[in-house]
């Protein structure tokens, strides 16, 4: 089985979450996804697996989402993507993905669920 977390060092539950997968066997691959956004075509296939619209993955609190606009309900779902992959830190995060399912990992608990 194949498990990727999309991580932030600096997040408490995403280090959580990443300790969570590792006590349980699992070696995920980490994807730092500040470092390595994923483009247009990833991140509509993450949101498709978590059956999600951009809006509804974005932390709203970030400065640049206030800076952007984001709220505008005129934005498209092309144009929220669009500001996610110029913006990552606008990613809920962390992001577990594995048996062709996906699932924030918020509680951390989350990802058990799709293991």
């Amino acid at each position: 089985m194949t498990v990727t977390i999309y991580h932030n060092p600096r997040c408490s539950k995403s280090r959580q979450t990443l300790q969570l997968l590792t006590e349980n066997g699992i070696k995920p691959e980490i994807i730092e996804y500040l470092k390595t956004p994923p483009d247009k075509k990833e991140l509509g296939h993450i949101l498709d697996l978590l059956g999600l619209e951009p809006r509804e993955l974005m932390r709203k609190q970030e400065k640049e989402y206030k800076a952007a606009k984001l709220d505008n309900p005129k934005l498209s779902r092309k144009d929220l993507i669009y500001a996610m992959i110029q913006h990552p830190v606008l990613i809920e995060r962390p992001i577990v993905i594995a048996n062709n399912k996906a699932v924030i990992g918020r509680p951390p608990e989350n990802v058990l669920g799709i293991l």
